[in-house]
């Protein structure tokens, strides 16, 4: 997790513009490092690092002896990095570091190769000054940001997030948009001797559905051939726990977060059992936050015994919740309801994590809400076909919502962030699946993933077939919920007059609601005119909702009625 920025064809002098880099300090502490690019006076990279592997030769722009016309910023990890040097014999290696294979299959295979065989997460910036040539590029899922800003007359602005673009200067009288960079596509531009550039190809180099490219060279074997059940759980079993292992290559300290849901606890578990087998030596330490009687400390608190890790419990009271609001909004760059809400706690779980542990990798759960239909609403669902493609759906756009939560609230506070469901081959492999195997069943949702846990003693019966809570209610008191907290707050702080003209005052995606608008409020005043990096608020299918929480859904159904 690195912080990276960079300028092609400015107008305005680099040092003036180099203050923007600043702005993404927080994703960086451990070095800053700012290099213009030689022959081009108007052409600088700025990085933020946070060393993870490679701790001697980490620093980027990235420049190797064998291609001097080469200049690479990224912000990831290829956790294939060793395997490609080994296939491809690439010899002439002069770093650790896990980005340097992408030069070397640029220079071999091209631009769009070199993405498609990336295992990983990533936002690159690659410069051939030989060829005179800017390259983007971002993951499939977008689990590491990027932004773009583009002038008419082709400077170009990039930035890991959006606040570090926000007062680049430029000559054209027209105000400049900053954009979020598609994930699983990679952008071409010419570069022009001024400096500045022109777009010239944009495409996808993967998309979630399709087996990835580098699967052919991964180390899983004997997966079963055909649909029958047991085959699907031992596949599901295999790949996730490869997703996890893969994930491991790291010099810092590992984690986890840990909320008691299915989805964490697998996470844990399982990092937890190959931490011991490759030895590590260390404990593996987990993170729960919530109120001291809430549901998610109690089953974490479980977890956590079962597992045998290094358990922490960070205390979370609603007024601390509202204090980090507006804080937590300027890491977020959104107004989208359901990612504050639930960015609150996963920051300030962050928080802890970052001032009173030595952990730095932190892995997460994300992601399998959307791959395995885990949204209460898809109960409601009016057949299998339309469920699975909501499912690809909210896959696509994970990268405006609950990749973005996960990014931006532990980046704030200088982590790692590693999300294992999100693995290409994992998901690939599930979409895969038979639309009506990947339903809800018997009234529960996710009833595949957690069959194929089932019986393996990995963790608690009773944490594999909990429920779902509400988005960030499972974290808050027994007595008054996070959700009805902010309900509260909100009638103090947005009066009936303000709500009544919001769709005057906001004209793109008015607020309907207190809580809503008192987002969008904060928004505006850290990002006026900004409210188009939002094309539409979270919210569930197939219900007449007008509030993205289960708890306002006639179908949901908490552990303990609240």
């Amino acid at each position: 997790m690195c912080g990276i920025w960079a300028l092609f064809g400015s107008d305005e002098c680099l040092s003036v513009q180099c203050t923007s880099a600043m702005k993404i300090a927080h994703r960086g502490p451990d070095a800053f490092r700012f290099e213009n690019v030689n022959g081009y006076t108007n052409c600088c990279f700025g990085f933020h690092r946070l060393a993870i592997v490679d701790q001697l030769y980490g620093m980027q722009p990235l420049r190797i002896k064998k291609f001097p016309y080469l200049w690479l910023v990224y912000n990831g990890e290829i956790y294939n990095h060793q395997t490609l040097k080994k296939e491809f014999e690439f010899t002439d290696y002069q770093t650790k570091v896990d980005g340097e294979i992408l030069l070397h299959l640029y220079d071999r295979f091209g631009i769009q190769k070199m993405a498609s065989l990336l295992d990983g997460v990533f936002a690159f910036i690659l410069l051939d000054t030989a060829n005179r040539k800017v390259f983007l590029g971002r993951d499939t899922y977008g689990v590491r940001p990027m932004f773009r800003l583009l002038t008419d007359n082709g400077f170009l602005a990039v930035c890991s997030e959006a606040k570090g673009l926000i007062d680049i200067t430029h000559s054209m009288s027209s105000p400049a948009t900053i954009t979020p960079f598609l994930p699983g596509h990679f952008e071409v531009f010419d570069l022009k001797p001024s400096g500045k550039v022109e777009s010239v190809q944009m495409d996808r180099f993967h998309c979630c559905t399709q087996e990835p490219n580098h699967a052919v060279y991964d180390t899983v074997k004997n997966l079963h051939s055909g649909f029958a059940l047991e085959s699907v759980k031992s596949n599901i079993r295999s790949l996730f726990e490869n997703a996890v292992r893969k994930r491991l290559m790291a010099h810092r300290r590992i984690g986890c977060l840990l909320s008691g849901g299915l989805d964490s606890s697998l996470v844990a578990a399982t990092l937890v059992k190959l931490a011991k087998e490759e030895k590590l030596k260390y404990p593996i330490q987990t993170f729960a936050i919530g109120a001291e009687d809430s549901p998610d400390i109690l089953a974490a608190r479980k977890v956590a015994l079962y597992i045998g890790s290094e358990h922490h419990e960070v205390n979370f009271t609603p007024e601390e919740g509202l204090k980090a609001v507006d804080e937590v909004i300027f890491h977020l760059e959104t107004y989208d309801i359901t990612t504050i809400r639930a960015s609150v706690g996963m920051y300030l779980v962050s928080k802890y994590i970052s001032e009173k542990t030595d952990s730095v990798v932190i892995f997460s759960g994300e992601g399998s809400d959307e791959l395995t239909q885990g949204y209460i609403y898809f109960h409601k669902a009016p057949t299998a076909k339309v469920a699975a493609e909501d499912s690809v759906r909210l896959l696509k756009e994970l990268y405006l919502f609950d990749v973005l939560r996960a990014d931006r609230t532990t980046a704030a506070h200088g982590l790692e962030l590693r999300v294992p469901f999100l693995d290409h081959r994992f998901t690939a492999y599930y979409l895969s699946l038979p639309e009506e195997m990947r339903q809800p069943k018997d009234g529960v949702e996710k009833f595949l993933l957690r069959d194929a846990f089932k019986g393996l003693n990995l963790i608690p019966d009773e944490i594999l077939w909990r429920r779902k809570e509400a988005f960030s209610d499972g974290m808050t008191s027994v007595k008054k919920s996070w959700y009805n907290s902010l309900q509260d707050q909100m009638e103090t702080e947005v009066n009936d007059s303000k709500l009544e003209k919001a769709p005057k005052t906001f004209p793109h995606l008015p607020p309907r609601t207190k809580e809503a608008y008192y987002y969008r409020q904060v928004f505006e005043k850290q990002y006026p005119g900004r409210a188009g990096w939002l094309s539409h608020y979270w919210m569930p299918r197939w219900i007449n909702a007008t509030d993205p929480s289960a708890r306002t859904l006639s179908i949901y159904k908490p552990d303990k009625d609240q």
